[in-house]
C-alpha cells in the first residue's frame, strides 16, 4: 500500500495554505481527500488522465495552496464525516451494485423496492455534483423500526458522509456542510423547538437544487453587518417519526415506512466490528467510481415523464439516469406515477379542491351566469359548511381563488366573477386536483 508523502495534512509556510477536502482543478484533475486514521495521516487523491497519486499538498493558483484537514480535526477523530482511504479496483459497475446490495440486505431490513433504491443512491452520491436536482431518501416510523441501522449502514457508503442527530444544533450543519460538500445523515430530524424545525427546514428545501444557497447574518472582526451564503446542495438521508408539516419538502422525499413488518432473521441486532471494515472497503471502491464517472454523468432528458408533476420529474430523473437494469427503472418510473397518484389525492381534500369542485358543478349546471364569487361560496357552504369552524364568505372564497387558485376575479355589475376568459387554467386546475373535467369548453358550451 502506498503511503502519503511526509508531512501530508500539516500546512506549510509560504503560500496561503486553504484546508480543502475536495475540488476540481482548472486542467480537469479532480482532487479528493482521503483519511487513513490508524497510521494519523490525511492526504489527497489526485485523479488525472486515467491515474491517480498521492499528494499532501496541490497547487490551486498563484500563492494558494490547497492542504488537506488535520487528522485530528474533531469532525474527522469523532467519525462525524467518513471518508476512504485509498482508490480501489471494483471490476464492473454491476459486480460495484451487487456488492453494495449485499451490504445493505445484510444488516438493514427494507422492501425490495427501497433497497434497490438505496443502492442506486449511494452511487448517485458520488457524483451528485454533475447533477442540478436531488432527491432525498426519508425513513418513517416510530422509535425501534429501524431507521437508525438504515442511516448508520447506507449512509456510511455515501459520498463524505456527515453525520448528526436532532440533538445536535443547527449552526455547525450550515458550515459542515459548506466546507465538505458531502451527503448529510440526519437522525430524528423532526426537531422539537420550532426555530430549530426552521432552520433544518431551510437545509432541506434549499439543499435539493443548485444555486440556492442559505444566506445567515454574521458580523465581521469590526462589526460590520456581513451576511454569508453558505451552499447545502447535496443528497440527504432523513429520519423522522412524522410527515413534514411542509407539503413542498414531502415532495423532495423518497419515502420509505419502516417498522411494518417483523425485522428478518438473518438481519444481525448489533452492528459487529467488521461493519466499519466493509464499510470502507466499499468507500475505497466508491472513490474510484467518482474518478472514472462524475464528468462523463448527467441527466438524461429521455426519461422525464411528462405525464406526472414537474417535481416529482427532478427528483426521479437523476436517480433513473444512472440506473442501466431495464427491470429497475421500470420499477423506479412506476413509483413515481404511484408518488404522483398520491399527491393528486391528497390535494383533492383541500379547501382549493373543494372549491375548484364547486366551480365546476356550477359550469355544468346552466344555472349560473355569469359566475359569481357569491355563489361560488353559497354553494361552498351547502356543501361543507359544518366543516369549517368560520362562516364560509364571499370575502374568503374570493381571496382562495385569487391567491391560492390564481385566478382573476373582475367586478362587474356591483358582482365580483370568474370570467370565461379563466377556462383554460380551470381546466388545468382540474386536473392538478383530480377533478373531472365536467363544466364548459372555451367557447362556454357544456362540456363532458
Amino acid at each position: 500500500m502506498e503511503k502519503p508523502p511526509k508531512g501530508a495534512g500539516e500546512r506549510k509556510e509560504g503560500p496561503r495554505a486553504i484546508s480543502t477536502v475536495s475540488t476540481v482543478l482548472d486542467g480537469g484533475a479532480v482532487v479528493e481527500m482521503v483519511h487513513r486514521p490508524k497510521e494519523g495521516r490525511t492526504a489527497f487523491v489526485v485523479w488525472e488522465k486515467d491515474a491517480w497519486r498521492l499528494a499532501g499538498q496541490v497547487e490551486l493558483g498563484p500563492r494558494r495552496l490547497a492542504v488537506p484537514y488535520s487528522p485530528h480535526n474533531n469532525i474527522l477523530r469523532h467519525e462525524v464525516v467518513l471518508l476512504p482511504s485509498e482508490p480501489k479496483e471494483y471490476g464492473s459497475e454491476a459486480e460495484l451494485l451487487g456488492e453494495i446490495r449485499a451490504f445493505v440486505h445484510r444488516y438493514v431490513d427494507v422492501g425490495p423496492l427501497f433497497e434497490k433504491i438505496a443502492v442506486y443512491y449511494v452511487l448517485l452520491s458520488w457524483i451528485y455534483d454533475g447533477f442540478n436536482e436531488l432527491p432525498y431518501l426519508r425513513l418513517k416510523g416510530d422509535p425501534g423500526s429501524g431507521k437508525t441501522r438504515f442511516l448508520l449502514t447506507v449512509g456510511s457508503l455515501c459520498y463524505k458522509p456527515i453525520f448528526a442527530s436532532g440533538a445536535s444544533t443547527v449552526s455547525p450543519l450550515f458550515r459542515i456542510l459548506d466546507a465538505f460538500r458531502g451527503t448529510l445523515i440526519i437522525d430524528e430530524a423532526d426537531f422539537r423547538l420550532s426555530d430549530e424545525r426552521a432552520e433544518i427546514v431551510k437545509i432541506l428545501n434549499n439543499g435539493n437544487a443548485k444555486g440556492f444557497p442559505v444566506l445567515r447574518s454574521e458580523a465581521s472582526p469590526t462589526r460590520e453587518f456581513n451576511p454569508r451564503a453558505y451552499t447545502v446542495f447535496g443528497p440527504k438521508l432523513v429520519a423522522t417519526r412524522r410527515p413534514f408539516e411542509d407539503r413542498a419538502l414531502e415532495s423532495r422525499c423518497i419515502t420509505e415506512e419502516m417498522g411494518q413488518s417483523k425485522l428478518r432473521e438473518d438481519v444481525p441486532i448489533n452492528l459487529p466490528a467488521a461493519h466499519k471494515e466493509e464499510a470502507l472497503r466499499l468507500r475505497n471502491k466508491l472513490l474510484l467510481f467518482r474518478f472514472r464517472n462524475l464528468l462523463r454523468r448527467e441527466p438524461r432528458e429521455e426519461l422525464v415523464d411528462r405525464t406526472i408533476e414537474p417535481r416529482l420529474n427532478q427528483i426521479f430523473v437523476p436517480l433513473l439516469s444512472i440506473v442501466d437494469d431495464p427491470a429497475a427503472r421500470a420499477e423506479l418510473k412506476e413509483l413515481a406515477r404511484q408518488y404522483h397518484g398520491d399527491m393528486v389525492t391528497e390535494r383533492g381534500m383541500d379547501l382549493e379542491a373543494q372549491v375548484l369542485e364547486v366551480i365546476r358543478d356550477l359550469l355544468a349546471s346552466d344555472s349560473v351566469e355569469p359566475l359569481s364569487v357569491k355563489d361560488i361560496a353559497a354553494w361552498m357552504s351547502d356543501r361543507h359548511g359544518s366543516e369549517y369552524q368560520r362562516p364560509i364568505t364571499a370575502r374568503w372564497i374570493g381571496s382562495v381563488i385569487r391567491t391560492r387558485l390564481r385566478l382573476r376575479t373582475v367586478r362587474r355589475h356591483g358582482v365580483f366573477i370568474v370570467p370565461m376568459e379563466e377556462l383554460p387554467k380551470l381546466l388545468s386546475l382540474y386536473e392538478k386536483y383530480g377533478l373531472g373535467r365536467e363544466g364548459r369548453d372555451e367557447q362556454g358550451t357544456a362540456a363532458a
